[in-house]
């Protein structure tokens, strides 16, 4: 199913502003609430959708992928963001946006409820070779990072032994009514006394220590789709660190880096070779093989080519990550020019400083070089 624009779906233009952005999410997710509209699916979804829509629209680098690539810069295996939100993740990271504020005036009842763990995310970086970014690649990583307390299977408890925390009664929120111009409104905060856990553990693990985690390591696979960039960043939900005391896992953010390819260089989806020729080849014309990713290509060099001339291999460079098609070969002919010559090389040299067909005769059909530099400015 085709996905919505995400600044339609926020009722925003293109050039809006983050105080815009955040304005129309705020009366969005207000009216789909699903406190003032219990058991109704179409609302959470629009609620769900509207959220998705400002995690990438309130994000200044998530927001520049998305006007360039549209949703496929998300679309990578492992998710680069956006989509696939609960409830849960919508409160916990958008919960300021309401102001702190339940909807008990409503006749709701706030959806906040215990406090859940949540691991930090871990950063690593991943060095690709051309070939991986031409086919995509599979790559294992091993990563050191928090993991879940074998012990205790990550609850922190020894034997599972819990008490309900007697302060919010196992709710994990303390609610304080207030009386406002609007009329009654009621705000929920964190219980101070099990930090919103709702329980209290009896006994601790002797492992964990009665946090639910350890020092660990994990061999994760990243799958990496084809046409990626330097820098570019994929995320991989769930492979970060574990959460204290069985929460929900932080995220892995995996960002890209580019081997040095010992011929070509990257210029976006095409690629730049520097070909040097002889200066009898320049003239007479010759065959030579260009290094590709794939295999070498065989061009021709036809007679009288200049220095500077740029032939193009169509269809030979990169894909274009996110869309169909793939780049050039851009090859930019050198003609080598020797620093010194013997004496029968000198004598051959100087006969053809009297021929005309070895005197400069630039082409009239091509810009000068000062035109060139003039439609610069």
């Amino acid at each position: 199913m085709t996905k919505k624009d995400y600044y339609e779906i926020l009722g925003i233009s293109k050039n809006a502003d983050k105080n815009e952005i955040k304005k129309a999410y705020r009366k969005i997710a207000l009216e789909y609430h699903p406190d003032k509209n219990p058991d109704n699916k179409e609302a959470e979804e629009k609620f769900k959708e509207a959220a998705e829509a400002y995690e990438v629209l309130s994000n200044d680098d998530k927001r520049a992928k998305y006007d360039r690539f549209g949703h496929s810069a998300f679309d990578g295996a492992g998710g680069f963001s956006g989509g696939g939100m609960t409830m849960d993740d919508i409160f916990s990271q958008f919960g300021d946006i309401f102001g702190g504020f339940g909807f008990g005036g409503f006749g709701g009842s706030s959806r906040r409820g215990r406090h859940v763990n949540k691991g930090s995310n871990l950063r690593v970086k991943v060095q690709l070779d051309l070939t991986e970014i031409l086919y995509g690649a599979t790559k294992k990583i091993k990563v050191k990072k928090y993991i879940a307390c074998s012990h205790c299977s990550g609850s922190g408890s020894e034997n599972n032994s819990f008490s309900d925390c007697s302060t919010c009664n196992g709710t994990g929120q303390v609610y304080r009514v207030q009386n406002t111009i609007l009329g009654q409104m009621q705000t929920t905060s964190t219980c101070p006394t099990c930090q919103g856990e709702g329980k209290i553990i009896k006994n601790k693990c002797t492992h964990c220590y009665g946090e639910g985690i350890v020092q660990g390591e994990e061999v994760v696979q990243i799958n990496v789709p084809a046409g990626v960039a330097e820098g570019m960043q994929m995320k991989v939900s769930g492979k970060g660190n574990a959460a204290r005391r069985g929460g929900v896992n932080g995220d892995l953010m995996v960002v890209f880096e580019e081997e040095e390819h010992p011929d070509l260089i990257r210029d976006g989806e095409d690629l730049l070779y520097n070909l040097f020729i002889s200066f009898p080849e320049a003239v007479l014309g010759t065959s030579v093989e260009i290094p590709s990713i794939e295999n070498k290509v065989k061009i021709k060099i036809s007679p009288g080519t200049q220095s500077g001339k740029v032939l193009r291999l169509k269809g030979k460079g990169l894909p274009s990550y996110g869309s169909y098609g793939k780049g050039d070969i851009l090859v930019k002919v050198n003609v080598w020019i020797p620093q010194t010559v013997d004496k029968e090389e000198k004598k051959s040299l100087e006969k053809f400083l009297e021929s005309d067909n070895f005197k400069p005769n630039p082409d009239k059909s091509e810009k000068s070089f000062f035109d060139r530099v003039k439609d610069m400015f």
